[in-house]
């Protein structure tokens, strides 16, 4: 009788412990909080222990998810490449490139991104994993959608069928990621996106 009275009590003690390797909002605690840390502190001096007193866990947590500081950040520069860009799908080859932008600039302009792309650009010199991962992000995540907004635009005979699709995505992608991410203005000039998808879209149907 003592062994089966014993035996729930020791269930009921390691469940919650299970249960909290695995509680998916202690993950996302954490992932948020590494991006807090990233844009206070920078990757170089960013620590596990500062990303876990930040999300209010462990140190034990933290590294139950991830071994080291780097791959709990390459997993996490790893899943906008996966999340991606929506691909617009307006019914114009200017209507898919004004909300393309609209939405990349957002993405761009956020004080934490603005903070954390350069940084880990830098940091993609010394490492070739980071670089891998935010070549990844960077540029996968926005091909995707660069892509379809090409495909749709041919399929409506906007563009041409034999039109050079690198060169259309760097058209795309280019000036915007340098105006945001390289010049760093404080803020975009009025009409700024308006202009960029007039020019972006008789450059496009020219090819």
């Amino acid at each position: 009788m003592t062994t089966n009275a014993d035996t729930p009590q020791v269930k009921r003690r390691r469940t919650p412990a299970g249960a909290a390797v695995l509680r998916e909002e202690v993950t996302e605690a954490i992932r948020a909080a590494v991006f807090e840390e990233l844009a206070a502190v920078g990757y170089a001096r960013m620590s596990i222990e500062g990303v876990a007193r930040r999300a209010g866990v462990g140190k034990t947590a933290v590294y139950r998810r991830w071994r080291s500081k780097l791959h709990l950040v390459l997993d996490l520069v790893s899943a906008v490449a996966v999340q991606g860009l929506p691909a617009p799908d307006t019914g114009s080859l200017e209507g898919d490139l004004c909300l393309l932008y609209e939405v990349t600039s957002r993405a761009l302009r956020h004080p934490v991104a603005g903070q954390i792309i350069p940084d880990l650009q830098a940091e993609a010199a010394r490492n070739p994993d980071i670089a891998q991962a935010m070549q990844k992000a960077l540029r996968e995540g926005q091909q995707s959608a660069a892509s379809g907004i090409v495909a749709a635009a041919v399929a409506r005979g906007e563009i041409h069928d034999g039109a050079d699709r690198d060169l259309a995505l760097d058209l795309i992608s280019g000036p915007l990621y340098w105006r945001t991410l390289v010049v760093r203005s404080p803020k975009l000039p009025k009409g700024y996106l308006e202009g960029l998808v007039r020019a972006t879209a008789a450059a496009l149907r020219g090819l």
